[in-house]
């Protein structure tokens, strides 16, 4: 092992990547969760929609001819799905224990936003289309 470890630092030894860097799926499982992660049936302007938000890995990898880098991590990222309808991505702006600031990124992008209830497991907020601000209502659904 030191003699490998000696070459790595020379740069004698190559090695799959596989085998420096453990698996991704172990990364995303130890993210911190917040509370808006999992599974949400919503209402929006009155309507039947679905949001989803969950850790996924974010593998960059990097080449230069021959020579490659990587680096690993994790992003949050979300969907949404409004009456039935193909899901839309969704990025989380910015958040905090009771709040969250959501970018809605679908044809016409815009900025939504959800306050969390802790006692009803619920959250509260609303979406903007063209303009106007349209009521969104989200219940967490059991894991």
């Amino acid at each position: 092992m030191k003699k490998l470890i000696k070459n790595l630092l020379l740069g004698l030894t190559i090695l799959p990547l596989s085998m420096l860097v453990p698996s991704g799926n172990a990364q995303a499982s130890f993210a911190v969760t917040q509370w808006f992660f999992g599974n949400w049936d919503c209402t929006i302007d009155g309507r039947p929609a679905k949001m989803q938000w969950k850790v996924v890995d974010d593998t960059q990898v990097e080449c230069d001819g021959n020579v490659c880098s990587s680096t690993s991590g994790v992003k949050v990222v979300g969907r949404f799905s409004d009456n039935g309808s193909a899901w839309v991505p969704l990025a989380k702006r910015n958040s905090n224990r009771t709040d969250l600031g959501i970018r809605y990124l679908g044809q016409e992008q815009d900025n939504w936003f959800l306050r969390f209830d802790q006692r009803g497991q619920s959250a509260n907020g609303w979406t903007t289309w063209r303009g106007n601000r349209y009521p969104l209502m989200c219940r967490k659904m059991p894991r």
